[in-house]
């Protein structure tokens, strides 16, 4: 061949076609995969996160549901991407602990949150202390949730501490506590379960939190964004959207009440961030 240049040309041209056509199609199926536990909070604030990154930003999300101690030690071996539910500095430090040098805090996404033991307004109790004293009204029972979550271990450490003898830890699911709640409250019994802010319980029902004067379950909480090691590098995008991702209590609730009344998270997900698009778009960078 006298002059291999232009054919050399199109050969680099070719190449450089293909290569693009590769990085876009690269870019086009993007996936993640996030944790979340089947709290009513934790629902919300998954399902918004998947609905902007599919609906915004064309990723395809598998979301993955499992207990606390699991979405934590998942994350940390980069089973999963990430989760939005982590709270902090009290409720999972434990949790924390164990695997803090394998995971990225990405800080607080929703502030001003609370947990504790929860009782109807028309309880005449006020604090944890008091229920020794009122267990037999209580039936014995403090009605909880998972038994793997952090609040269930907070409680146990209650129940030695004040001491509560006659008081007994009752595992379930977030759903069994706000179905046994509301029974109670329909019949004017007497309920303590474990209870945390935002939760569309406080709307729906006049609740109270008992005083803590031991202090188990801390003041105030935060609820933050946590990631597995290295994906800033492996998808920047993924990393700055939830890195981005923060909203108040306002919003949460609102989706929290749409999940409620509609049963369908993805869907009442993305009608609220086609609704709030002033809010979403600070997320997406």
């Amino acid at each position: 061949m006298k002059n291999p240049a232009p054919f050399l040309r199109c050969i680099l041209a070719g190449a450089l076609i293909l290569l693009c056509a590769a990085g876009n199609a690269a870019a086009e199926n993007k996936t993640a995969r996030l944790a979340y536990v089947e709290w009513a909070c934790a629902t919300a604030a998954t399902y918004v996160v998947k609905a902007v990154l599919e609906e915004k930003l064309g990723y395809d999300v598998e979301l993955v549901r499992m207990d606390a101690e699991f979405i934590w030690l998942k994350t940390a071996a980069g089973d999963v991407d990430g989760f939005v539910c982590a709270w902090l500095p009290g409720l999972h430090r434990y949790f924390y602990g164990k695997v803090e040098y394998n995971v990225a805090d990405l800080g607080p996404n929703l502030e001003g949150t609370r947990v504790g033991l929860v009782v109807p307004g028309y309880v005449p109790v006020d604090s944890v202390s008091e229920l020794a004293e009122h267990a037999g009204a209580f039936g014995g029972r403090i009605i909880g949730i998972d038994p793997e979550a952090g609040i269930m271990r907070l409680t146990k450490e209650a129940i030695e501490e004040y001491p509560l003898p006659d008081m007994e830890l009752v595992s379930g699911s977030g759903a069994s506590m706000t179905e046994t709640l509301g029974r109670k409250i329909e019949n004017r019994q007497w309920v303590v379960v474990t209870g945390w802010t935002p939760h569309w319980k406080f709307a729906r029902w006049d609740l109270k939190y008992l005083d803590d004067p031991e202090n188990i379950y801390g003041g105030s909480e935060a609820i933050h964004t946590m990631v597995r090691t290295g994906l800033e590098t492996d998808d920047p995008r993924l990393y700055r959207l939830l890195d981005n991702f923060h909203w108040e209590a306002e919003d949460i609730h609102q989706v929290m009440d749409m999940i409620r009344e509609s049963g369908k998270p993805y869907e009442s997900a993305v009608s609220w961030i086609d609704q709030n698009p002033d809010k979403v778009a600070p997320w997406l960078d």
